[in-house]
């Protein structure tokens, strides 16, 4: 899921879509000749061209199956040094097959996903109300007009910190009893009827629910979740697990982790050494801001932050979601 906006590049088409923090993610994986790198967010394929610059092969994963279909020239010109799977990166242990010496994340919605509007991913341009990376399962349109009033306010308060999330809530409890939502553009301009929009405001009012509908439509917090689980079960001793993020929830879960699993753990002071839980990552620094020069030459890089730490020898341990301490919240099926 590649980040970014280029502009038209020689030939007259799009650019390639800009790499958040490219040179931070290289220098953290350190990828190298004869090495196995797993990325685990395709989209465009910035950092999976960069790995095989190195001469490392990649396993790239996505779960947009138009990432994977614009990706099988790449794959074809790799010569076999990358293996195009389409899938969930929380499977990403099972997709690497072998014992991998990398795994790099980029956490959100790809610019890809955004600029396509029949994709409905943004209200910058009219579009169906989907937002599904798959294409398949209930989509944001689903969940606006089918769930109730509280969980809409849950899903708008936790996944897009929009602190107005009850007003939003109502007022689209109200709208769909006289016609249901179904363009992006209809939604955004109903948000930002009931919430207001003042001269010179940088966002608009209705970017944090659209967050908060993607995420949710996605289980992008899930995902990560199980992600950052496989990620520690594919490794192996010594490799490298680098994390880029574009908002506080991913960070915070990122940071969760990764103090979780660098630290030896027991139910009790006085259980035998034998039963503690070992560290299975060495303690990481803090996380990386992308460069000024970055943020002032792409936008998306501007709230990007960038977790790494390396691998230690111990066994895996069990993928418990609690150490994440994510609210309840009903599933898409709209049941708790």
């Amino acid at each position: 899921m590649m980040a970014g906006h280029g502009a038209d590049d020689a030939v007259g088409g799009p650019a390639r879509h800009i790499p958040v923090m490219l040179d931070e993610v290289l220098v953290a994986l350190s990828p190298s000749a004869g090495e196995t790198i797993v990325d685990g967010t395709f989209g465009a394929g910035g950092y999976t061209r960069a790995i095989l610059a190195t001469g490392a092969s990649v396993v790239a994963i996505d779960r947009d199956p138009d990432a994977i279909a614009a990706g099988r020239a790449l794959e074809t010109e790799a010569s076999g040094r990358l293996r195009l799977v389409h899938g969930r990166f929380s499977a990403l242990d099972a997709a690497a097959g072998t014992p991998a010496d990398g795994v790099v994340l980029d956490i959100g919605v790809s610019s890809m996903q955004l600029d396509e509007a029949e994709r409905g991913f943004s209200f910058r341009h009219d579009g169906p109300l989907d937002m599904r990376m798959e294409r398949r399962g209930p989509s944001a349109a689903d969940v606006v007009n089918r769930f109730k009033v509280g969980d809409l306010a849950r899903i708008f308060g936790f996944y897009g910190e929009e602190r107005h999330a009850g007003r939003v809530a109502r007022m689209i409890e109200k709208r769909r009893a006289i016609r249901p939502f179904e363009r992006t553009r209809d939604l955004a301009e109903a948000i930002e009827g009931v919430l207001g929009r003042k001269p010179g405001d940088r966002i608009h009012p209705a970017t944090r629910a659209f967050q908060g509908l993607r995420i949710f439509v996605n289980d992008e917090l899930g995902e990560l979740a199980r992600a950052l689980f496989a990620a520690e079960r594919a490794l192996k001793p010594g490799g490298r697990l680098v994390v880029v993020t574009f908002h506080s929830l991913e960070d915070r879960m990122v940071k969760q982790f990764l103090a979780d699993r660098s630290g030896r753990a027991s139910g009790s002071r006085h259980l035998p050494a034998a039963q503690e839980k070992q560290a299975t990552f060495d303690k990481a620094g803090k996380a990386l801001a992308a460069s000024e020069r970055e943020a002032a030459e792409n936008p998306r890089a501007r709230s990007a932050k960038l977790r790494a730490a390396t691998r230690t020898a111990a066994p895996a341990r069990p993928g418990d979601a609690s150490i994440f301490k994510l609210p309840a919240l009903p599933d898409i099926s709209g049941e708790r």
